[in-house]
């Protein structure tokens, strides 16, 4: 059973690319920084970090972005839910990374990676969203993921 993706993405399964352009989206300027440097030591390329709605959407405009990584609190009046959703809607997958998932997260990201996390734990998120995606056998799932779905 494939689950957790966003609307018309199941027909991908199997021929996405690889996750290659992360957009960070974090309004905790220590955990942003942590992120990046995470992930541009593991060989992503961080499309960009912002902490507000506005911005992010317009670098999932401008920018090839393969993942979003989202806090759900954000500066400013929009939400991680509200970008998800936008983000959704362009076809980008969203993963958020909070202390605690709402509910209605479930209908516009794959899943949550819960803080405090490692950056292990981030990279390990991030590898099975990755094989998930590319229909992939998932590898061992990090501490504090949890995908949407039960896996089938």
């Amino acid at each position: 059973m494939f689950f957790g993706l966003v609307k018309g993405e199941a027909g991908a399964r199997g021929r996405r690319k690889a996750i290659r352009s992360i957009l960070v989206v974090e309004d905790e300027p220590l955990v942003a920084f942590d992120n990046e440097h995470a992930l541009e030591t593991a060989g992503y390329r961080v499309a960009a970090t912002v902490d507000e709605y506005a911005h992010a959407v317009s670098v999932i405009e401008e920018e090839n972005v393969d993942l979003v990584i989202a806090d759900v609190t954000l500066h400013g009046k929009r939400t991680g839910i509200d970008l998800a959703r936008f983000a959704s809607g362009k076809g980008v997958s969203v993963l958020f990374v909070t202390g605690a998932c709402p509910v209605d997260a479930q209908e516009v990201a794959l899943g949550c990676l819960a803080k405090p996390y490692a950056p292990r734990d981030l990279l390990g998120a991030i590898d099975v969203i990755d094989a998930l995606l590319r229909g992939k056998t998932l590898p061992r799932f990090p501490e504090g993921l949890h995908l949407f779905e039960e896996i089938g």
